[in-house]
């Protein structure tokens, strides 16, 4: 190409060098920019949109179940007294006695005892039966039976009761180990209080080997776990029992120094390792 061919095709009509291109007023290139940041937008909530998209509101039955499990959450576990009643309430019975003696006004008394074993026997405090011409059991299933005592220890206020005709469901109550209480442990108290069946009283451990004279004949009942759980007249000879729902100890007496023959917060249970040994059991 020869140099003047160059020269026409760069130089201007108008003979300047260089041609000047037309530019856009201002106003056009910010409107074009804004236009541009929107269209960016939009893209952006549509691109948003289809990636997560808005979820669906719930169904009836769908707010139904979550309150349910809600309110499940928020549900308690049950008590360990409620637990430990439900363990020990197939072993416990009602102890019904009919008394000649003269001397005796009433006639007749309550109490209370617990099966330990798959034959039936029946572990109760010795006072409850002793003076008994008639022994009456009622098992937890509500079955009935005569008894009689085929093991006394007065040093101890324990017997021991063979059911002439034992419940078709037998369940022994799971013994415990006293001597890992200590003071301050929740203990529970089971029994017939003043003929009320099947009455749970709650507390702790309020000491230990503690004394009692026992009755009028100068003798002392020595070794007792001294508790506060409420016991009144009927819980002799029931369950004292720590929060797995073993037999720690069986009920033998309540402090009285008004002589009215109720609970003032003292009361006293046979460890029952000792109550055991008298029935016959190995020492554990």
């Amino acid at each position: 190409m020869h140099e003047e061919d160059l020269n026409k095709n760069t130089v201007s009509d108008t003979g300047r060098w260089p041609a000047r291109l037309p530019t856009l007023p201002r106003w056009t290139r910010r409107a074009a920019l804004l236009v541009l940041i929107m269209l960016a937008a939009l893209l952006g909530v549509v691109l948003y949109s289809a990636l997560f998209p808005t979820p669906l509101p719930p169904s009836t039955e769908e707010i139904g179940d979550s309150i349910a499990q809600a309110m499940a959450s928020a549900t308690p576990p049950p008590a360990y007294s409620a637990q430990v009643y439900q363990v020990i309430l197939p072993s416990l019975v009602f102890i019904k006695t009919h008394s000649e003696n003269p001397g005796d006004e009433e006639g007749f008394g309550v109490g209370s005892g617990i099966v330990i074993n798959d034959q039936g026997d029946i572990l109760t405090a010795l006072h409850v039966v002793e003076d008994a011409a008639e022994i009456e059991i009622i098992f937890a299933d509500g079955s009935e039976s005569g008894a009689d005592i085929t093991t006394a220890e007065p040093a101890m206020d324990i017997a021991v009761l063979h059911p002439r005709q034992p419940s078709g469901l037998i369940v022994p109550a799971v013994l415990g180990n006293p001597n890992s209480m200590r003071v301050g442990d929740e203990a529970f108290a089971v029994g017939n209080p003043l003929g009320l069946a099947g009455s749970m009283s709650a507390g702790v451990i309020s000491g230990f080997d503690r004394s009692l004279p026992a009755n009028e004949d100068r003798r002392q009942f020595e070794g007792l776990i001294q508790f506060d759980a409420a016991v009144n007249p009927g819980n002799s000879g029931g369950p004292l029992l720590n929060r797995q729902g073993q037999v720690i100890g069986i009920v033998t007496a309540l402090a009285d120094p008004t002589e009215q023959g109720s609970f003032t917060g003292i009361g006293f249970a046979v460890p029952i390792v000792t109550a055991a040994a008298a029935a016959g059991a190995p020492a554990y």
